[in-house]
């Protein structure tokens, strides 16, 4: 099996994140910088033997693990996997399938309470789709305001400014996805 640093960079950092630790809280377990370790999962350096069983220490992972498989696309993803995004006015923002920059779209499950409302993204590169699961939400895209309920969605590109906004008094859940990843 053939490993480049792209791929141990990537696993670290999925790694990290099932088990909710920041990049310093492994960087002080694992006797090395925040910087360093960021610099590893962005494959903007390589690392030594030693720092590698350093960080998989740190990780309570073995060695003969992290390697076995380890780079095996992932089909299937778990309720374990995903990571919790703090975002500003929102209840619940969760990264579903982790590492999405490799990939072409970012999947993510966001929970509103009543009120709640999204950043106003600035327009962008690529599309977005999202899936009203419960719940009803209003898009706001380009200065327009798109009312959606449960089991209706939306997919337009990310040219114009655009939010998501739970102005009724229900709690709301939207599936929602952008291509190429931005969350």
């Amino acid at each position: 099996m053939k490993i480049d640093k792209t791929s141990i960079g990537e696993r670290i950092k999925m790694l990290r994140q099932a088990k909710n630790l920041t990049q310093e809280e492994l960087a002080t377990r694992a006797g090395l910088t925040k910087g360093f370790i960021s610099q590893i999962e962005r494959s903007y350096t390589s690392l030594s033997v030693e720092s590698l069983i350093g960080i998989l220490d740190a990780l309570d992972e073995k060695p003969s693990t992290f390697f076995d498989g380890a780079f095996d696309e992932q089909i299937v993803f778990k309720l374990k996997d995903r990571v919790e995004l703090e975002i500003d006015d929102v209840k619940a923002f969760q990264i579903l399938v982790p590492a999405a920059q490799n990939r072409l779209m970012d999947p993510a499950l966001l929970e509103m309470d009543a009120g709640e409302k999204t950043p106003e993204e600035a327009p962008h590169e690529g599309e977005e789709f999202g899936l009203v699961l419960s719940g009803s939400i209003e898009l706001m895209l380009g200065g327009k305001v798109y009312k959606l309920k449960k089991g209706e969605c939306f997919y337009f590109k990310s040219t114009r400014k655009h939010f998501i906004a739970n102005r009724r008094k229900n709690k709301a859940f939207v599936l929602w996805a952008s291509s190429p990843p931005t969350f």
